[in-house]
């Protein structure tokens, strides 16, 4: 019943939508429906239309320095933090300007405009991320924008997009293989209008005892339904069965042991996605009205002997504070974090342009209706493999969406005026089936946005706008296990940004931004995850610069680079528990916020000539702090203490031969085989060592 009534609130609005072009529908006609789409940035044309931040890296940019991971896509993008985990990019940590990149919970992921992420109301993590090479594009979006999509409205939207399908019969196979067991099988076939793509990916992660097998397959198809209709159908399945622990390294055992010890090996995760959405697009004379409806199921099994260096469980806190090797098949217990996730939901928007006082504007509004279920079980073992115990927690989260939003750009000759408001109304559930306890909850915000754009010529583009910021609690953060409310609002900020993009040619890009997010709510937790630490809040203030160039020579010489100064993450007041409001141990106002490096630059050179392609990479993570108290000293835990600033290199050369239709390729990831810290919050968590590959990709 829930999901009948938002398909028919969806069909009243398009209707509704559609009735603002007036005429008679056969003199509105003016295109035909191809592929239907949801804008996020869009093409280069629209980056005019912008007023806010956005960036779009098409396939042949992707593709430069044959990339690994998503990590080395989005560093290319200035403003974007991306901390490595476990060596194999599965679960990236995206921040944006400053914001804390755990578990990517700050930023609104999506999948060809529909929601990434398994439950971005009720709990915004990343536990699941697709291989970035089944995409051809990433878009990111940060500013005014923002309001079109949400919930997430701080930080920024990241956007994923898939192949469009072909008429023509097509596709390509490629094979590439390196050390540390590397293997990345993929297939793409396509041709009328369907298309079918296959990943298989496996290797040895960042330390021992970690490896990964997964294989990820979609099937994608476009239907024209008539003239001024399109249908488009995607299916995902995905699967991922990984030896990989959750818990750090002590100080002592990094220093005994080197960066690459991991004693977990009985430590499994197992997941699996399945997805799937259709898009349907109505064209009627210049408007055009897209409505999306989605569903994603993805189940995730994490056993683990350890979850971070301070946990009790199996007693040998103290030998790894010590520095002491310890056995895992010794330790009789086991922790099996079992997680099931079902989100399904529909959306429709209308884009009509028109003209006003002889100026080209344009009208857009949507409205969404979305639900999630958390399934949560934890099951204590009492041997290194049990797979059975004691249930110790079984609970039942239920989230409710609804949201709408309203967009109008006025357009006056080379200036543009955008207003725009989004609604989010959320209703929360969390029932406790060992207790019997049930708890409700229910938010509604208003977020306001205005920008303005002046592109006083063809290549030049300023721009500035102010938003509100929102991101809703997590149902666990407002409702209690004993189903009793919890005052913590949302995160809630006034953003500003102000920029300029520069395009003098068409081998030359450049922008840049200041940027100030200024939070009067900043939700945080100041060191170890897993709710080891109390939830904590507060006023924090974010601003800086970020920009970004492209050069390209006619000789084939090129050069890129995005650059982040983040001089200020300041913690404007002492953060607070949420529960009890007492001080979170070290926080002071003035301090800075963890995980936020002043500094961020990634760059590339290289060349290409008939047919051969070389690039050499550098990217630079600045120093950053691991909790609020800004502690220098590294703890026996290795929990706080800075993260010091390191450089690691990439390096990579392709050749195509163009009558065999098959290109060849070669890459170095950390090339000097640099050892770094990237991430304390559980423990120290190091980066990934040197990878070498190698590959062929034969195209048809």
């Amino acid at each position: 019943m829930i999901i009948q009534r938002a398909k028919n609130t969806a069909a009243a609005f398009a209707a509704a939508a559609l009735g603002l072009t007036g005429g008679a529908p056969a003199a509105r006609a003016q295109a035909s429906a191809s592929y239907p789409e949801i804008v996020v940035v869009g093409s280069a044309e629209n980056l005019s239309k912008l007023p806010g931040s956005g960036h779009s890296l098409d396939k042949k940019t992707m593709e430069n320095g044959r990339p690994f991971t998503v990590n080395e896509i989005l560093r290319r993008i200035p403003g974007v933090n991306v901390r490595d985990e476990e060596g194999f990019g599965l679960r990236p940590n995206l921040g944006l300007r400053g914001l804390n990149p755990t578990r990517s919970t700050k930023v609104t992921l999506l999948e060809d405009g529909v929601p990434a992420a398994y439950a971005p109301y009720g709990d915004n993590a990343s536990y699941y991320h697709p291989p970035i090479d089944r995409f051809e594009r990433v878009e990111v979006l940060k500013g005014v924008g923002q309001i079109r999509f949400g919930p997430q409205t701080i930080g920024g939207v990241v956007n994923y997009i898939t192949p469009q399908p072909t008429e023509e019969l097509g596709g390509f196979v490629s094979l590439t293989g390196g050390n540390r067991d590397y293997f990345d099988g993929k297939a793409r076939v396509t041709g009328k209008r369907a298309m079918f793509d296959f990943t298989r990916k496996q290797g040895q992660g960042a330390r021992e005892n970690t490896h990964s097998y997964l294989n990820d397959a979609t099937a994608k198809v476009v239907l024209p339904v008539s003239e001024r209709q399109t249908l488009t159908l995607k299916a995902n399945a995905y699967s991922e069965d990984s030896t990989l622990t959750y818990s750090g390294l002590t100080e002592a055992e990094l220093r005994n042991f080197g960066f690459r010890y991991n004693p977990f090996r009985n430590d499994k995760f197992e997941g699996r996605r399945y997805a799937g959405s259709l898009l349907h697009e109505l064209l009627a004379g210049p408007a055009k009205v897209v409505t999306s409806l989605y569903y994603s199921r993805f189940s995730r099994d994490w056993w683990r002997q350890s979850s971070a260096t301070t946990d009790g469980q199996g007693g040998v806190a103290a030998a790894r504070a010590a520095g002491q090797r310890i056995d895992p098949n010794a330790i009789n217990s086991i922790q099996g974090r079992l997680r099931d996730y079902q989100t399904y939901g529909v959306e429709s928007r209308a884009t009509v342009p028109y003209d006003l006082l002889g100026g080209r504007s344009e009208f857009e509004a949507g409205l969404k209706a979305q639900f999630e279920n958390q399934d949560r079980r934890q099951i204590n073992g009492t041997s290194p493999s049990a797979r059975t115990g004691a249930v110790v927690e079984d609970n039942e989260r239920n989230t409710r969406a609804h949201s709408a939003f309203a967009l109008n750009r006025f357009g006056f000759g080379p200036w543009a005026l955008t207003a725009g408001l989004r609604v989010e109304q959320i209703d929360s559930e969390r029932i406790n089936r060992l207790t019997g306890g049930r708890g409700t909850d229910s938010l509604a915000r208003w977020i306001p946005a205005a920008g303005v754009t002046w592109t006083p010529a063809d290549s030049t583009t300023l721009f500035a706008g102010v938003h509100r910021g929102f991101a809703p609690p997590r149902t666990e953060d407002i409702i209690g296990g004993a189903g009793t409310a919890t005052d913590v609002g949302p995160e809630d900020s006034v953003n500003y940004e102000a920029g300029v993009r520069w395009k003098p040619s068409e081998s030359v890009d450049l922008d840049a931004a200041y940027f100030r997010n200024d939070f009067r709510r900043l939700i945080a937790v100041g060191s170890i995850a897993g709710g080891s630490t109390p939830l904590s809040q507060g006023e924090a203030l974010f601003q800086g610069v970020e920009a970004a160039g492209r050069y390209r020579h006619g000789s084939g010489l090129y050069g890129r680079g995005a650059y982040t100064w983040l001089p200020t993450a300041r913690q404007s007041t002492a953060f607070t528990q949420v529960v009890g409001g007492a001080v979170a141990a070290g926080s002071l106002a003035g301090n800075r916020q963890p995980y936020a490096p002043e500094h961020l630059l990634t760059a590339a050179l290289g060349g290409e000539r008939s047919g051969f392609d070389a690039s050499l990479e550098s990217v630079l993570v600045g120093e950053q702090f691991a909790n609020f108290s800004n502690t220098r000293v590294a703890s026996a835990d290795g929990q706080s203490g800075t993260l010091a600033a390191y450089v690691i290199w990439n390096t990579a050369a392709s050749y195509e031969i163009v009558s065999w239709r098959t290109t060849v390729f070669v890459a170095v990831k950390n090339l000097f085989d640099r050892d770094y810290i990237v991430d304390r919050t559980r423990g120290i968590l190091t980066g990934s060592p040197r990878l070498v590959q190698g590959g062929v990709k034969y195209s048809f």
